[in-house]
Formats: C-alpha cells, sequence, structure tokens
C-alpha cells in the first residue's frame, strides 16, 4: 500500500477545501494522512467523519505565523517522524507553513518522497510589500529546490512560479482553484424569502453578504465605511466567518451607529443558502491568491463588487459579471453599491454573466488537472519500484 500525506497549517482546510484531492489519492492506491494543528480549528471539522472517509490523523504544532519558531520547529520534528514511520512516499503541502515545514521535513526524513505543494497565493506579488519579499519571495525560491511539483491558483503565481528551479525533471502546474460545487452553488429563487426571514432581512431590502476570515486583510471594514457616507438604512450588510478581527468589526458597527444593519454572522455551514437572499456580494480583500468566496457568489448569480487583486483579475470583467474596486478607495464601494442597489436589471445581466464565469472554475475543471498530476506520480513512482 501507498501512503500519501498531506499537510495543511490551517485545520479544516482539507475537509473545507481538498476532499476531492483525497478520493483521487485513494482512487491512486494511496492510504491518506491528513497532519494539521487540530487544536486550533480555523473552519469546522468532524474528526470521526475525516477517519470514515479513510484518512489517518496527525496532530502537528504547526503555526501560521513564521515567527512561532519553537511550535514550528516542533512541527518539523513530529512531521519528519510521521514521514519516517508511516513511509509516506508522496507529500502534499498547503498554505505557506505548511509549505515550508512540510518540504523540509520531506527532505530531512531521508525517505525522499515526492513532494508537492499548492501555493493559494504567494504572499509576494506585485504592489505587495518589500518585507513580503524579502521574507517569502527568499523562502520559496530556496523551497522550489526542494519541490516536484508546484501548483499555482492563478497567472500571476504561475508565471512566476516557472522562474524557480525546481527539482530535476519538477514542473509548475495551475489550477483554477480548489474546484466550485456548481450544482451546490446556483441560483434558488425559491428560498430566497425564508432565507431572508431567517436572517431578519426585510424582503425589500438590499443585502450585500461577505465571506470569509474575519482578518485585516479581508477588508470588511471599508464596506461598513461604505454604508456609513451612504446613510441608507434600507442597506444590509452580513459578513460570514470568524476570525481575530471580530472585536475590531464590532467596534467600527457601534462607532457609525449601523448595529441594525450590520450582522456579524459567524461560521456558516449553510453559505450556498445565505447567498440566495443576497443581492450583491462584497469581496474586498487587499490580497487573494483566487478567491473561491466570489466565485461561489457567481455560481448563485450573484454579482460580485470586488477590490482589484492578481486573485480577483482571473474571473472579475468590470461591469460584466461585477464592479471592480481598489482595495483601499472608500468612494468606489460607495458608488458601487449605489449602481448595484438602483439597477435590479443589472443586478439580473451580471449575474447570469457570472454563472458562465464560475462554471470555468468548477470542481470538474480543477479534477481533471489534479487527476492527471496524481496518476503522472503514481506512474512515476510504480517506475522507481
Amino acid at each position: 500500500m501507498k501512503h500519501a500525506l498531506i499537510i495543511t497549517t490551517i485545520s479544516g482546510f482539507v475537509p473545507q477545501f481538498e476532499m476531492n484531492d483525497v478520493r483521487i489519492l485513494q482512487e491512486n492506491g494511496y492510504t491518506v494522512h491528513y497532519a494539521s494543528d487540530f487544536e486550533n480549528p480555523i473552519y469546522n471539522i468532524d474528526q470521526t467523519q475525516l477517519k470514515r472517509d479513510g484518512l489517518i490523523l496527525h496532530h502537528i504544532d504547526i503555526r501560521k505565523s513564521p515567527f512561532q519558531i519553537t511550535k514550528n520547529i516542533k512541527a518539523f520534528i513530529q512531521l519528519k517522524q510521521i514521514i519516517r514511520t508511516e513511509q509516506i512516499e508522496l507529500v502534499h503541502c498547503h498554505n505557506p507553513m505548511g509549505g515550508v515545514v512540510g518540504r523540509l521535513a520531506a527532505k530531512a526524513s531521508r525517505r525522499k518522497p515526492y513532494v508537492v505543494y499548492t501555493a493559494h497565493g504567494f504572499h509576494f506579488y506585485e504592489g505587495a510589500p518589500k518585507k513580503n519579499w524579502l521574507l517569502y519571495y527568499t523562502a520559496e525560491k530556496f523551497l522550489a529546490h526542494l519541490t516536484d511539483r508546484l501548483i499555482t491558483i492563478n497567472k500571476e503565481d504561475y508565471e512566476r512560479a516557472n522562474r524557480f528551479r525546481l527539482k530535476k525533471h519538477g514542473r509548475v502546474e495551475q489550477i483554477p482553484g480548489v474546484g466550485v460545487n456548481i450544482d451546490k452553488f446556483r441560483k434558488r429563487p425559491e428560498i430566497r424569502d425564508s432565507k431572508r426571514e431567517e436572517l431578519n432581512i426585510p424582503q425589500n431590502g438590499f443585502h450585500i453578504v461577505s465571506v470569509g476570515e474575519l482578518v485585516e486583510n479581508k477588508n470588511h471594514a471599508v464596506i461598513i465605511e461604505a454604508l456609513a457616507r451612504l446613510k441608507d438604512e434600507n442597506i444590509y450588510y452580513s459578513i460570514c466567518g470568524k476570525g481575530p478581527y471580530r472585536t475590531a468589526l464590532e467596534q467600527l458597527i457601534q462607532k457609525y451607529h449601523l448595529e441594525k444593519q450590520v450582522r456579524l454572522l459567524g461560521y456558516r455551514n449553510d453559505i450556498h443558502e445565505v447567498l440566495q437572499s443576497a443581492d450583491c456580494f462584497a469581496f474586498p480583500s487587499k490580497r487573494e491568491g483566487l478567491g473561491i468566496a466570489a466565485i461561489e457568489a457567481l455560481a448563485c448569480e450573484v454579482p460580485v463588487i470586488a477590490s482589484d487583486n492578481r486573485g480577483s483579475r482571473e474571473y472579475m470583467r468590470h461591469l460584466e459579471n461585477g464592479i471592480v474596486c481598489k482595495a483601499e478607495n472608500t468612494e468606489d464601494f460607495v458608488h458601487a453599491i449605489l449602481r448595484m442597489e438602483q439597477s435590479e436589471d443589472l443586478r439580473d445581466k451580471m449575474g447570469k454573466q457570472g454563472r458562465k464565469t464560475a462554471e470555468k472554475f468548477s470542481i470538474k475543471a480543477t479534477d481533471k488537472i489534479m487527476r492527471r498530476v496524481y496518476h503522472e506520480i503514481s506512474e512515476t513512482q510504480e517506475r522507481k519500484r
């Protein structure tokens, strides 16, 4: 039996985004192991269900911050032991520190497993702070030497990754994100009214929805500030997600006296239903590798107001499937919200185009590439036996 190890910094990342990869690996004859910090989940995680799905779980003390050196060194030691003890032949890393610690552990294990790293958005990009280039670019350039297959999710990262020197016979791939379930995420007008009632949104209210971790980069604050300038009590804003920035957002909502209009809904398992209640979707992130939440909204025929970044450039078409704004320009978002609110015909037109856009980012499109990648890896390992 062949053994593969998936490593993520963010606990719950696999059940949230990577279960199709797990199934493809299993179809290729691998027993799949999953290593993460299960004590600090970002996404809801059911370990019992993961075990039923055939995964073998390993807790590691990995941390998201590269400056939590003690914990990440411990994670490196733990991963090295897992790779040796479980006779891992394929290591697939996700998230920046998962990519750093996982690739170093694979090298140090001396088992020479095939190493894959999926970069869900490099931290160095056009316009990124110099410190990001100094730290993350330098690290990635070095770690590329330890990588057999480097997978990117946007064109800018793909082109940059092709300039790195990978291991002998190493290759760079681009996938259209983790894949959207376009059967699940689709327009369902029959539940719009009931979902609005559940969320306490008036039927004639203009409802904006955002989905994303409550962190500074997601830039939810710019939408709140735009609503403060608009002074329109018929506009409602619901943010789905949890994270360390919640208190700061609550203080901002109180500052502008928007408690009746802005709701922090926390983590939701029913995003595909919440989107049915939306008139438009706001995705104002300062930085995105791609932005699967925005594509899910497009799949539901909900037009998107998005900031301009390398991720959104993969799918946003200004005035075709939404409106593109500058991330730091509150006035841009004010005008975008007004334009959306004032024209139902424009929203409908953008929504239909958004569905066509989303189909290019379906699970089927991603699976086609990942099946080829894993099949090629499996064949390569079989030849070495």
